[in-house]
């Protein structure tokens, strides 16, 4: 197997490219496809600081180092969200990448900062993890960037990823998403008729720009990408995903993409160049009027926005361990942890092959 490139050793072979490359070629093509990914999306401009959303995954932690390697002022945030060992893993894992390079790295812990994690969230609200998990990150990562003055935010969202937010979105015809689901959300300005006490200033960011710069990159590219680079990550995957509807929706496009190498590159942007604009929301404001939330100033539609609910219903529980928080399964009865209020008030995924010769 030789390199496509410079005709020397293979190190990886890509089917949906009907190439193989050595390590150099392999990491320049990394670097080439996340350039043109900016580029074509118009993600980042010059100039402009960025906060990477990092979990300590492959994913978030290739986009950080990719990042600084194409020259970006980028600086990282994690959250700790008290998923029990995996969520120490993905901590230590985050930290070790910022303190070997010397970088900047935020951080915030769920139940040290606002006294809940999400097992306890989970059994709380009697909601599938994922749930308080995606809630408590959006509002977090959005309250850091306006905080933080960054001009915008990247997340590690992968191609397989996107594709199959994708297909689930089609095969139920979640339209209201599918005119959400680009490489590139805009930043949106407050009303400037909005001058509630703790909000924005009228006419300011509410909505920091968030972007997808790994979208033209594989799983398998960015694991490949870690272990070339010497990039030491998180290998398991969260102990309360399983089960989830997205991981399934991933399976069954591998399926499709082994029959046929560069099915999900086809189906998704073929979508962003055919059907995205088609829908797109109104313009007249479809998602609802912003206005600052009363207790935190975050935008929302609503007296108070979601991650104060949410707050307002989970804190003050007693922790709730992993174990007793399993996601639902087909055919299975769910176990519901029991939670109170203190008196006076993993099933883990094997590593993917990165296919690359040792």
């Amino acid at each position: 197997m030789k390199c496509a490139v410079c005709r020397g050793p293979a190190v990886i072979d890509l089917r949906r490219h009907n190439a193989n490359f050595c390590a150099d070629h392999f990491l320049k093509f990394c670097r080439d496809q996340v350039v043109r990914a900016i580029d074509e999306y118009d993600m980042i401009e010059p100039g402009e600081r960025v906060l990477v959303a990092v979990s300590g995954g492959k994913d978030s932690l290739a986009l950080w180092d990719l990042l600084l390697e194409l020259g970006y002022e980028v600086e990282g945030m994690t959250i700790g969200l008290g998923i029990g060992d995996y969520s120490t893993a993905s901590t230590e894992a985050a930290i070790a990448f910022a303190a070997r390079r010397n970088l900047t790295l935020g951080r915030i812990d769920l139940r040290g900062d606002y006294d809940y994690d999400i097992p306890t969230a989970a059994a709380v609200t009697r909601r599938v993890p994922c749930s308080s998990c995606g809630l408590s990150k959006r509002h977090l990562i959005d309250r850091a960037a306006l905080d933080g003055d960054y001009d915008v935010v990247a997340t590690g969202h992968n191609l397989d990823d996107e594709a199959a937010v994708l297909f689930g979105n089609v095969l139920h015809w979640h339209t209201e998403y599918l005119g959400r689901q680009r490489p590139v959300l805009a930043e949106r300005i407050g009303p400037e008729h909005d001058t509630r006490s703790g909000g924005a200033e009228a006419g300011t960011r509410v909505f920091p720009r968030k972007v997808k710069p790994l979208v033209r990159l594989t799983e398998r590219e960015t694991a490949a990408y870690c272990v070339l680079r010497g990039i030491d990550y998180v290998v398991e995957e969260c102990p309360m995903a399983e089960g989830n509807r997205h991981l399934r929706y991933k399976e069954a496009l591998n399926a499709v993409e082994a029959a046929s190498p560069g099915a999900k590159q086809a189906f998704y942007f073929g979508f962003l160049a055919r059907a995205a604009d088609r829908f797109a929301p109104e313009p007249d404001g479809g998602d609802g009027e912003v206005r600052s939330c009363a207790r935190c100033g975050s935008p929302t539609t609503g007296e108070v926005c979601a991650f104060c609910r949410l707050i307002d219903q989970v804190t003050g529980h007693d922790p709730v361990p992993v174990e007793l928080v399993r996601p639902r399964r087909r055919g299975s009865r769910r176990r519901r942890a029991r939670t109170k209020r203190p008196s006076g008030q993993s099933a883990t995924g094997a590593q993917n092959s990165t296919g690359f010769a040792t």
